[in-house]
């Protein structure tokens, strides 16, 4: 199952050195920095839609398929999850989507691909909104905006320009309803990284997906939500990820491969994966950068594994994962469709 949002530094190319290192079963999913949540999505697979769902909507109808309906069309594997992020109106979007799905549907197919539409949408003052509309304006803003970034300024407030796309898809109504289906068993909150990661239990599996530490000064990118992130919210990252290990707790980490990142986590096992960088006003500023992929077991240092290196062997990794030669994978490649349970 594909995003249904749009998000820089979103993790969908590199799903086949992700998905390789993923403990099988996993008690608790717990993902911090949401974000487009590419790894979820990809672990809930293709879920079915159950008739009710696709039924024409009733003009003024209430009633929506329930939680136990939800629960039977997902084939999720993982028992429980958690996302995380600091961005309120992403974790407003993706509540609405769990648990009114038909509302957002009818919310956004009010929307036109159009400039004017556009700014008259991102003036709009979010907190005022209800929850619906604000999810429905997300969604529409972050579909339409230049190069699906969603940046804000220092007073929080959205200030992407409008992007040149010819014809958006603004709304997926069956792509809507299957990340829906996915979210279901899904405990959604807005908070710091610590709101997510002190509810870590030994077995459970934490993936953590920061804004990267900057390959410059001027590569520097955190602005996803107010207040940034900052070298000392790298340095308490780190520090979290010691006290996840030394908790049982599973967990991965991605950042960039530079000097300050390998000594951030010497005391760590990681390993070095090429990965796409789109975050760039030009298209020649974009192209594939070296990333390390942490994780909280294994030898410490730098290993160049390709997609081998999973979990202990005690904990069995997810036979879908794709098979590699041992060397550093180009992830621009496409991964092979993981099999349906």
């Amino acid at each position: 199952m594909k995003p249904v949002v749009k998000w820089a530094g979103g993790k969908s190319k590199l799903l086949g050195e992700l998905l390789a290192r993923v403990p099988d079963p996993v008690g608790t999913y717990i993902e911090p920095f949401a974000g487009g949540a590419a790894l979820f999505f990809a672990l809930a697979g293709d879920c079915e839609l159950p008739e009710v769902a696709q039924l024409p909507a009733v003009s003024g109808a209430k009633k929506r398929p329930s939680r136990a309906k939800k629960r039977i069309a997902s084939n999720s594997p993982f028992a429980h999850s958690l996302l995380c992020d600091r961005n309120e109106d992403l974790i407003t979007f993706y509540t609405v989507l769990r648990d009114d799905p038909e509302g957002l549907i009818r919310a956004l197919s009010r929307f036109k691909h159009d400039e004017e539409l556009y700014y008259k949408v991102r003036a709009q003052e979010p907190e005022r909104l209800k929850p619906v509309a604000r999810a429905a304006r997300f969604s529409f803003l972050n579909r339409t905006c230049f190069n699906g970034l969603w940046r804000v300024n220092k007073k929080g407030l959205f200030n992407v320009p409008f992007g040149r796309y010819k014809n958006p898809k603004i709304c997926d109504a069956d792509a809507l309803r299957r990340a829906s289906l996915a979210l279901a068993q899904t405990e959604l909150t807005v908070g710091d990284f610590q709101t997510a990661t002190h509810k870590a239990r030994p077995g459970d599996f934490v993936y953590l997906d920061p804004p990267y530490v900057p390959l410059s000064k001027s590569a520097a990118f955190t602005a996803y939500a107010s207040g940034g992130f900052t070298r000392v919210d790298q340095d308490r990252l780190r520090d979290e990820l010691v006290r996840l290990r030394a908790r049982g707790v599973y967990a991965m980490l991605s950042n960039a491969d530079t000097p300050e990142t390998r000594e951030l986590y010497g005391d760590f096992c990681a390993f070095e994966v090429r990965a796409p960088r789109a975050i760039n006003a030009r298209g020649s500023g974009r192209g594939d950068a070296n990333e390390l992929l942490v994780v909280t077991w294994g030898e410490p240092g730098v290993h160049r594994y390709g997609v081998e290196g999973g979990p202990p062997s005690s904990v069995r990794v997810r036979e879908e994962a794709p098979a590699a030669p041992i060397q550093t994978l180009n992830v621009a490649e496409p991964a092979k469709k993981r099999s349906r349970r």
